[in-house]
Formats: C-alpha cells, structure tokens, sequence
C-alpha cells in the first residue's frame, strides 16, 4: 500500500506538470495574438528558448537554492521512491518558468533575444527561488517570525504572490527600463493604437492557459491524498468572475474578455484552498475590473507600454490575490481560517520587494554591459525578420 500510495502521487504530481507544462503553449499564442504580425515568430520562439533555458538554471541552481536539494547522485538513487523527487521538481520548475513567460509579454517587438535568454536564467537561477524559498520553505526564518508574530505564516497555495506577483513587477521593471515601442506616444501626447495581429490567437492563449490552471492550482496539493475539490471550484468561479468583472469594465472588448479569467484565476491561487466559493466569486470579478482599469491607466495615462499588461493581469491582480486570501480565508467571512490578514500584506509586500530589487539588479546589469534593446531599424522590420530571419508568412504584408 505505501508502494501504491507513492506511485500515485508521483503520476498526480506528474499529471500536474504536464498540464502547466501545457500552460506554456497558452503564453506564447496569447502573445502572439497580441503583438504585430511582424513579431509573431518572436513570441514563439522565445517563450520554448526560455522554458529550455529555465530547465538548465532551476536544475543547476534554482531548486537548490530553494528547497536544498540537488540532483548530483546516481540515477539509482533519484529512482526510489517512484522518482517522486523528480516529478516535484519538474512540476516546480513548470511555476519557475513562468517567470520569463510573464515578463516576456510585457517586453514584446523590442526586447533583444540574446539578452532576454540570459535575463531567463539569472531570474530562473536566483531571485524567483530565493523568495520561493521563503515562502514555500520557510528559508531564513521569516515564515516562523510572522506565525509567532500574527498567529499565521504568509499562505500561498499556488502562487499568487510567488509566480505571478514576482514576474509581473518583474515585468514592470523590464518595461520601463526598455522604454515604449518606438512610435507608440508622440512628443505631442498622441497614443498610436498597436492592436492584437490575430484575435482567435489570442483566444486560443487564454483558453490553454485556463484549462493547464486547474492543473497549476489543484496539483499544488503535490499528493493525491492531499486533493481539494474545494481548490477546483474555487478556481472555477474566480475565473468565472474574473471574466464577469472584465466584460462588464471592458465594455465588451474581446483583449479584456479573454484576459479577464486569467486574472480570476491569477488572483485565487493564493487562497483557492481556504476560501468559500462565494469569496472566491468576489476574488475574481474585483481581479477582473482590477485588470481592465489598470490597464487603461498604464497604457494611455501613464505611458508604460506594457504590451500584453502583465504587470495589471499578473503584477496587481497577484497582490490582490495575496491580501484576498488573508480576507476571504477568514472563518468571518465564510473560510477556514488559519489564515492573518498582516501576514499577508507582509508577504506580499516582500515579493513585490524581491521582483523589484531583482529586476533592477538583473535588467539593469545587462543594460549596462550589452543593452537591452533592438536599435530602431530591427525595431520597424520587426523582431521575425531582424532576430529569425523569417516571417509568420509566406509573403511580407504591406499592412506592418
């Protein structure tokens, strides 16, 4: 039975990896649906180089840094126990990867590729684990000081505040320090419109991504023993109101209506296993509305051009989901409780301090040393024919 009880949760662990593995193909068609045709190909590429590149660092480096563990020992040794120790890091790694995956929307049509690979696996290797490690962990001591402190320590089941909140102020930092797309705000205050290349595109993102969440969220339990139906519909009705919320703020606008379950689902992971699905229903339509505002905010009063708002949809609706869980996990408001409001503000403000601080070490060294940028010719022709030599069709369109 302890044989059978250890297969079963390295396939459900397994299963788990696969389905956010899968969650990767929705990254890169939801960017490609966004960006101009001419960087259709980029999207692509990147986002495949960056999960390979992502694999090699967390292997190496990342997971050790966060869990202690390493991977130098026989293959004898790595196979007991059904190989558990491997799936976990395979499915670990799928949430590691998904740090460039974010930053790589916010950056899109001027980044260099080169030095976003690089960008990859320094994040990959060293500042998304070191706050991995903190909160899953409990590396350095700061989860025991806010239980002894507030009662609780920071909860984060699946990583509101660990993957999403991280890569997305991480994204933020990138953005700015690579400046607008060239023609997108004029001297004069003008905005010149860059819509989506392919909205089905876009749709078909939204949707992988959706489906590979139940995947991210519900495998987190990492046993089979440990699965949560309640994790699962409180998913469910986030994204639901997630896309509620985005529908009725974005007036219809398919951008916002396709985005609008991610940020549901972005949102609840933090607390998908504490709360009542009615607190998980209000996580996502505030998440939702949270997105559509804040993204018109960035993007025509502030003038960051965040190409796909990866810091509104990953960046705030992470912090929100992270506050969301020390509120609706309450028992007062119909959860498990276990859970302390201080804590969650602490943690949250302690990822968004490391994706900070990290950004700014990793996006600025290399803008230093190599630039961070495509120069303006690259630019106008687009990163498929500067970087990769080829376009997403078979003929160059007049339209670019």
């Amino acid at each position: 039975m302890d044989n059978l009880k250890i297969s079963s949760d390295a396939l459900f662990i397994l299963l788990g990896a696969v389905m956010v593995l899968a969650m990767h193909g929705g990254f890169a068609f939801l960017e490609l649906g966004t960006v101009r045709r001419k960087n259709q190909v980029n999207a692509l590429v990147k986002i495949l180089v960056d999960f390979s590149v992502s694999t090699v660092a967390y292997f190496f480096i990342g997971y050790t840094l966060a869990y202690g563990v390493n991977f130098f020992s026989s293959a004898e040794k790595l196979a007991t126990d059904s190989g558990y120790q491997l799936v976990k890091f395979f499915f670990l790694l799928t949430f590691a990867a998904a740090i460039p995956a974010i930053v790589s929307g916010g950056i899109a049509e001027r980044a260099k590729f080169n030095t976003q690979v690089a960008a990859t696996f320094l994040l990959v290797g060293f500042i998304y684990p070191f706050f991995e490690g903190i909160a899953w962990n409990g590396n350095f001591g700061i989860q025991s000081w806010l239980e002894a402190m507030f009662g609780a320590p920071f909860h984060d089941f699946a990583g509101s505040i660990v993957v999403h909140a991280v890569g997305g102020w991480i994204g933020l930092v990138a953005a700015l320090m690579l400046g607008a797309r060239r023609g997108r705000y004029s001297n004069e205050g003008g905005i010149a419109a860059h819509p989506p290349s392919s909205i089905p595109f876009l749709a078909l993102g939204a949707w992988i991504l959706t489906v590979g969440w139940f995947g991210f969220n519900v495998m987190s339990a990492q046993s089979i023993d440990k699965i949560s139906g309640l994790v699962a519909v409180n998913s469910l009705m986030a994204m639901a109101g997630g896309t509620i919320g985005a529908v009725i703020a974005g007036r219809n606008d398919p951008g916002f209506v396709h985005n609008g379950p991610l940020a549901g689902l972005v949102a609840i992971c933090a607390g998908s296993d504490l709360m009542h699905p009615l607190g998980g229903l209000a996580t996502g339509v505030i998440a939702g509305g949270l997105f559509v505002f804040m993204f018109t905010v960035t993007q025509n009063r502030w003038k960051i051009d965040d190409v796909l708002g990866v810091w509104p949809l990953h960046g705030l609706c992470g912090a929100w989901g992270g506050i969301a869980a020390g509120i609706f996990g309450l028992k007062a408001f119909g959860g498990l409780g276990g859970v302390s409001l201080s804590s969650q503000m602490i943690g949250s403000l302690l990822g968004i301090a490391v994706a900070v601080a990290g950004g700014l070490i990793v996006y600025g060294a290399l803008k230093a040393l190599v630039g961070i940028r495509l120069d303006a010719e690259q630019e106008f022709m687009g990163a498929d024919l500067s970087i990769h030599k080829i376009s997403s069709t078979a003929e160059k369109e007049a339209s670019w």
